[in-house]
Formats: structure tokens, sequence, C-alpha cells
């Protein structure tokens, strides 16, 4: 049986966390003979996403960021699902606008997402949370 590792990313509220760093360290832990195979990355919540973007420039980030918002606004006439707060349902809303769940392939037991490419768990609450990420690699 292949195990699953938990990485546990604490945010400081909205916005796009780069955890390349955080899943390389779990394909290390999870992938100790460099094999190929594939990581599949799981968020383990509702109101936050995961997403490959471009890591190089900041700006990239920014952009994304911006761009949900505008998409998902919290001026909304039609919002009902407000019992965490103003943000409870645009949060919901980015979130299945985004993905929750990562396929990535390693190869030589490195991750192979691109050269200016980084993983980010985007946080679509205005407070700090404590998320979870599930993390299984497959050799193959």
């Amino acid at each position: 049986m292949m195990p699953i590792k938990t990485q546990i990313v604490n945010t400081s509220g909205e916005g796009f966390y780069d955890i390349t760093a955080q899943m390389r360290q779990c394909l290390e832990e999870l992938n100790p003979s460099d094999e190929d195979g594939i990581l599949v990355c799981q968020i383990q919540h509702t109101s936050a996403a995961l997403c490959i973007n471009e890591a190089f420039d900041p700006s990239a980030k920014v952009d994304m960021e911006n761009f949900l918002k505008h998409l998902a606004p919290r001026s909304l006439s039609f919002i009902t699902h407000t019992a965490e707060g103003p943000d409870d349902s645009p949060s919901h809303m980015k979130s299945i606008l985004m993905q929750t769940s990562l396929t990535m392939i390693i190869e030589n037991g490195e991750l192979d997402i691109g050269r200016w490419s980084g993983i980010y768990l985007c946080e679509f609450r205005d407070a700090t949370h404590t998320r979870k990420v599930k993390v299984k690699f497959m050799k193959g």
C-alpha cells in the first residue's frame, strides 16, 4: 500500500500561497528512490483550491487574485450563503472555478511542472486558516 501524506499549510487570509517547496518535500518523503510516476495533491476544503501557475513574476499571482475577485465579487445581489461572513459564498464560487486536486508527472524523481511554474494553494477566505493537502505518489 502506498502511503498518503497530509501537508498542513497555514494561511493568513485571502491570497495565493506558493507551496512548491512543500510539495517537493512530500515527494522526496513518498518517493525516496526517485522513481517515475505521478503525484496527486488534493485539498480538503471547499473555500480554497490548488493550481499550477507562473511563479517567476509575482505580478502573475496578483493578476490571478484580481481576476477571481472580479468573477466572484462579494457584491453579487443573489448571494444568500453568508453564514460565516461576506466572503463565504464567493469563496466557494472561486473554488469551483479552480481545482481541488492536481495530478503531476514525476520523471526521475522530480516534479515536471515547467521551468517557470509553481504550485499554489489558493485561499479564498479573509481569516487565517490551517489547510490540509493530501499528497500521494503512485509509481508508474
